[in-house]
């Protein structure tokens, strides 16, 4: 009856290995990975798991009453808080965002609606290391006070020899 064979399907070409139908109320915090599909409603925080792929598809029947963390979304639905999505963000056509889309790459369809602001972020990557051949921001801080105090003391021995 029951397989151990995990099945995932195809909707509007992303792979969703879980279906949050029409007629489902979720209330509560949802933690996921894999693709999640959502034709019903959340009312909480909807997160991706720490270090695993995830994307969220929100269909135009779907609404989320809460902050987003995914890294990849596509909204159709109705959304009322932040997006925070870490690689890429669609908004459709019937997209309703009240709240802030904090995005690396963006797409919004011509009818789609956000009343909010669209904050651009660095992709993690980019923003955790340093430029090559740079030292960190402290470092340069402490040699720069050092060449001060050198010119200060060079300053005061000049000073003392005239």
């Amino acid at each position: 009856m029951f397989s151990s064979k995990k099945k995932s399907g195809q909707r509007n070409g992303y792979t969703i290995d879980t279906l949050i139908g029409p007629d489902v109320v979720i209330r509560g915090d949802l933690v996921f990975s894999g693709g999640l599909y959502v034709e019903g409603r959340i009312e909480g925080t909807v997160q991706a798991a720490e270090g695993k792929p995830a994307s969220l598809v929100l269909a135009e029947g779907g609404t989320i009453e809460g902050q987003i963390r995914v890294p990849v979304v596509v909204i159709n639905g109705k959304v009322s808080g932040d997006v925070h999505a870490s690689e890429r963000v669609e908004l459709a056509q019937q997209a309703r965002v009240e709240g802030d889309v904090h995005y690396a790459v963006v797409e919004m369809n011509a009818g789609a609606q956000l009343t909010g602001r669209l904050v651009h972020a660095q992709p993690q990557a980019q923003r955790a290391l340093p430029a090559p051949g740079h030292e960190s921001g402290q470092e340069q801080g402490k040699e720069r006070g050092k060449d001060r105090e050198k010119g200060t003391a060079k300053a005061e021995l000049a000073a003392a020899e005239a």
